[in-house]
Protein backbone atom coordinates (compact mmCIF):
# COMPACT_ATOMS: atom_id res chain seq x y z
CA UNK A 1 0.00 0.00 0.00
CA UNK A 2 1.07 3.44 -0.38
CA UNK A 3 -0.85 7.05 -0.01
CA UNK A 4 -1.03 10.47 -0.65
CA UNK A 5 -1.64 12.76 2.10
CA UNK A 6 -1.88 16.44 2.87
CA UNK A 7 -0.82 17.84 6.15
CA UNK A 8 -1.91 21.51 7.38
CA UNK A 9 1.07 23.58 8.62
CA UNK A 10 1.26 25.69 11.74
CA UNK A 11 1.11 28.58 9.58
CA UNK A 12 -1.90 26.86 7.89
CA UNK A 13 -0.17 26.16 4.51
CA UNK A 14 -0.60 23.12 3.02
CA UNK A 15 2.03 19.95 2.28
CA UNK A 16 1.46 17.26 -0.35
CA UNK A 17 3.65 14.06 0.08
CA UNK A 18 3.38 10.30 -0.47
CA UNK A 19 4.56 7.47 1.03
CA UNK A 20 4.51 3.59 1.68
CA UNK A 21 4.40 3.70 5.68
CA UNK A 22 1.53 6.59 6.07
CA UNK A 23 2.15 5.92 10.43
CA UNK A 24 6.23 6.50 9.79
CA UNK A 25 5.96 9.17 7.71
CA UNK A 26 3.74 11.43 9.81
CA UNK A 27 5.98 10.86 13.07
CA UNK A 28 8.92 11.78 10.76
CA UNK A 29 7.22 14.99 9.67
CA UNK A 30 6.06 16.01 13.39
CA UNK A 31 9.21 15.23 14.58
CA UNK A 32 11.01 17.69 12.20
CA UNK A 33 13.02 15.52 9.96
CA UNK A 34 10.23 14.65 7.68
CA UNK A 35 11.04 17.29 5.01
CA UNK A 36 12.62 20.89 4.59
CA UNK A 37 9.14 22.83 4.58
CA UNK A 38 7.16 20.87 7.38
CA UNK A 39 10.38 20.79 9.47
CA UNK A 40 9.72 24.95 9.46
CA UNK A 41 6.10 24.98 10.38
CA UNK A 42 5.58 22.91 13.23
CA UNK A 43 3.06 21.26 14.33
CA UNK A 44 1.53 19.96 11.37
CA UNK A 45 -1.56 17.93 11.41
CA UNK A 46 -3.02 15.47 8.72
CA UNK A 47 -6.32 16.72 6.86
CA UNK A 48 -6.24 14.24 4.33
CA UNK A 49 -5.16 11.41 2.66
CA UNK A 50 -5.76 8.73 -0.72
CA UNK A 51 -4.63 4.76 -0.43
CA UNK A 52 -3.04 3.29 -3.22
CA UNK A 53 -1.79 -0.05 -4.19
CA UNK A 54 1.20 0.97 -5.90
CA UNK A 55 3.72 3.73 -5.02
CA UNK A 56 3.66 5.23 -8.30
CA UNK A 57 0.36 6.16 -8.21
CA UNK A 58 0.54 7.79 -5.41
CA UNK A 59 3.69 9.50 -5.97
CA UNK A 60 2.08 10.40 -9.57
CA UNK A 61 -1.32 11.87 -7.50
CA UNK A 62 1.19 13.82 -5.12
CA UNK A 63 2.06 15.85 -7.99
CA UNK A 64 -0.96 16.25 -9.65
CA UNK A 65 -2.23 17.65 -6.53
CA UNK A 66 1.05 19.80 -5.75
CA UNK A 67 0.16 21.60 -8.71
CA UNK A 68 -3.13 22.94 -7.67
CA UNK A 69 -3.92 25.94 -6.09
CA UNK A 70 -5.26 26.39 -2.53
CA UNK A 71 -8.76 26.35 -3.34
CA UNK A 72 -9.14 23.14 -5.15
CA UNK A 73 -6.74 21.36 -2.35
CA UNK A 74 -9.64 22.26 0.18
CA UNK A 75 -12.19 21.57 -2.24
CA UNK A 76 -10.31 18.01 -1.78
CA UNK A 77 -10.08 18.17 1.48
CA UNK A 78 -13.50 18.90 2.51
CA UNK A 79 -15.25 16.36 0.70
CA UNK A 80 -16.37 18.53 -1.93
CA UNK A 81 -15.41 16.70 -5.22
CA UNK A 82 -18.05 18.08 -7.67
CA UNK A 83 -16.15 21.60 -7.11
CA UNK A 84 -12.92 20.39 -8.48
CA UNK A 85 -13.61 20.87 -12.41
CA UNK A 86 -14.86 24.25 -12.06
CA UNK A 87 -11.77 25.10 -9.67
CA UNK A 88 -9.33 23.19 -12.59
CA UNK A 89 -10.02 26.14 -14.98
CA UNK A 90 -7.71 28.86 -15.43
CA UNK A 91 -9.25 32.22 -15.18
CA UNK A 92 -7.49 34.46 -18.00
CA UNK A 93 -7.02 38.25 -17.98
CA UNK A 94 -8.30 39.34 -21.26
CA UNK A 95 -6.35 42.68 -20.96
CA UNK A 96 -3.35 40.98 -21.02
CA UNK A 97 -3.57 39.20 -24.09
CA UNK A 98 -2.36 41.08 -27.17
CA UNK A 99 -4.08 40.05 -29.93
CA UNK A 100 -7.63 40.32 -28.98
CA UNK A 101 -9.04 38.74 -31.98
CA UNK A 102 -8.75 35.29 -30.95
CA UNK A 103 -12.49 36.49 -28.67
CA UNK A 104 -13.83 38.43 -31.70
CA UNK A 105 -17.10 35.44 -33.44
CA UNK A 106 -15.76 36.41 -37.16
CA UNK A 107 -11.98 35.44 -36.35
CA UNK A 108 -13.43 31.90 -35.83
CA UNK A 109 -11.54 29.48 -38.12
CA UNK A 110 -13.51 26.44 -39.62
Amino acid sequence: MAWMYILECCDESYYVGSTKDIKRRLSQHQAGIGANYTSKRLPVKLVYCEEYERVDEAFYREKQVQGWRRAKREALINGQSELLPALAKKIFDRSKIKDDSLFNETSVVE
